[in-house]
């Protein structure tokens, strides 16, 4: 039986990684060769998503880890280009989702109440 916590993990996970999926295509799509910058950025989240809705238990450990870098990358360019600071701070913000969702089960399992 999945916990409250869990379910709700795994949705807010979800709702990130689309999210993520979407602001790539959106931010990549008119690059010179979006095909590239879509494979590197727009795939992996899309990924991870699709194996997440199958309840695949390593999408959400490599989404944790790939959620570092979308921080890192974000903060990059929010700091370097300033016309794309909007695209990058919605970056972070979903990548600090994405950690969220992931911990979320573990936090409940080690500071919720005993049965």
């Amino acid at each position: 039986m999945s916990t409250p916590a869990a379910v709700l993990a795994r949705r807010l996970l979800l709702a990130a990684l689309i999210a993520l999926t979407a602001l790539f295509v959106w931010w990549f799509g008119t690059a010179a060769r979006p095909w590239v910058a879509l494979a590197v950025f727009a795939l992996p989240p899309a990924v991870l998503a699709v194996a997440a809705l199958r309840g695949a238990r390593q999408a959400a450990f490599w989404a944790g880890v790939l959620a570092l870098a979308w921080f890192s990358h974000g903060v990059m360019v929010a700091w370097s280009r300033p016309p794309e600071r909007v695209f990058a701070l919605i970056e972070i913000v979903l990548a600090v989702v994405v950690v969220v969702a992931v911990s979320l089960p573990g936090m409940q399992a080690r500071f919720g109440r005993r049965r």
